[in-house]
Order: C-alpha cells, then sequence, then structure tokens
C-alpha cells in the first residue's frame, strides 16, 4: 500500500480536527454541554472514540477549540506581517488584541457556552498555552542572534502565554463576592474590557521586548 504523502496526511487530519470541534460546538449548543458524549461528538463527526482521543482529551477541549481554533498561529503571522520598524512589543500587543477580540458571530455563540462551565473555561485558559511554540519562532525570526535569540524568544513568548492568561483570568474570573457566587453556580459574567486587560497584561513585558531588540540591532 502507497503512503500518503504527507502534505495530503496533513490535510486530512486538519479535516478531522476541524470536523470534530465543529460537531462538538453543534452539539452543545443543541444539547447543553452537560449533554454531550465524547462518543456522541465522535458519531457525528464519522469516526470513531479512538480518533477523537488522537485529537482531544475531552469533550470540552473540543467545544473551545471550535472559539480558539489555529488563534494561536494567527498571532504568530499577524505579528510576523508587521513592518519590521514596528516595535515588537506593539506587534504583540496588538496582535494578541485582534485576535482575542475580533470575532465572529459563532465565536461569539461558544463563548456564551464556555463562560456557564467552569470545566469550559479552564479549557479556554490552558489553550493559552499554545501561543508560546509559534511566537516563539516569529520572535526568534525578528532578533536573530543564534542561540541566544532563540532562548530570549523562547522566554519572551512563554511570557506573553502567561500575561494573555492572566487577562483572561480576570476577565472571567471577577474578583468580589458577586463573582465568587456566580462562578460557584457555574455562571461567570465577563467584567470589564478584554483588551484593556489583555494590554494592561502586556505592558509589563515591553521593556524586556525593548532590551532584546536592542542587543539584537545592528
Amino acid at each position: 500500500m502507497t503512503t500518503p504523502p504527507p502534505g495530503l496526511r496533513e490535510r486530512k487530519k486538519q479535516a478531522t480536527r476541524e470536523a470534530l470541534r465543529e460537531a462538538a460546538l453543534r452539539l452543545a449548543v443543541e444539547r447543553g454541554p452537560d449533554q454531550v458524549r465524547v462518543e456522541d461528538i465522535a458519531e457525528a463527526a464519522g469516526v470513531s472514540p479512538r480518533t477523537y482521543n488522537n485529537y482531544f482529551a475531552s469533550r470540552e477541549q473540543a467545544i473551545v477549540a471550535a472559539v480558539t481554533a489555529d488563534r494561536e498561529a494567527r498571532i504568530a503571522a499577524a505579528v510576523a506581517d508587521r513592518p519590521a520598524e514596528v516595535r515588537l512589543a506593539d506587534a504583540i500587543t496588538e496582535a494578541v488584541v485582534e485576535q482575542y477580540t475580533n470575532t465572529g458571530e459563532r465565536e461569539q455563540e461558544a463563548l456564551l457556552l464556555i463562560i456557564t462551565r467552569t470545566a469550559l473555561r479552564d479549557a479556554f485558559l490552558d489553550t493559552t498555552a499554545g501561543i508560546e511554540p509559534p511566537l516563539t519562532a516569529v520572535i526568534a525570526e525578528r532578533l536573530g542572534d543564534g542561540d541566544a535569540g532563540a532562548h530570549t524568544a523562547r522566554v519572551l513568548a512563554a511570557s506573553v502565554a502567561a500575561a494573555v492568561r492572566i487577562a483572561l483570568e480576570g476577565w472571567l474570573r471577577p474578583d468580589g463576592s458577586a463573582g465568587a457566587a456566580n462562578a460557584a453556580g457555574g455562571l461567570v459574567v465577563p467584567t470589564g474590557s478584554l483588551p484593556d486587560q489583555l494590554r494592561a497584561a502586556l505592558t509589563p513585558l515591553a521593556p524586556a521586548f525593548d532590551a532584546a531588540e536592542r542587543r539584537t540591532r545592528p
């Protein structure tokens, strides 16, 4: 049997992932997240539960993926597309804000589900770790400087991922007795401006980005 070329294999895997996350969101909207099983999602996507487990570790991951899919890659691409003269700290901040706030109707529908369930919120927050690998590559390319630049890029990208998570936690888990009561019941009402919270969380990283650029600038 001839092995499919890597390009075709990757396209098939991507198509399966998309089918699973779309099925997960559709079933969650129709039935409610708590009434959706992994087996239901797999059947709706036309794959086996075993295949499902190759892509997602839980139903929450699949549901959340419908709103977060490829976001980390889009953030990195947006940074790479910024002109070289744009300050790196500004390029990253604007890319993050743009990708986390410019959402369509489908994404808004998924977000409404996410804020009603603790497990979905946790899965949503966990996706911020995915920012690090593609952003590391983009920062490293911009900084250059061999291994030293690559190490700095990884540290900076990891810091961005942590800052985004902190901003989202503040947005989805408000402090105070009212927020705690809502969280206990499963429903959290997002508070404040998400763009403002993202910018506030990323601002302390700006000096580190500026220093890294100065060290590698000819």
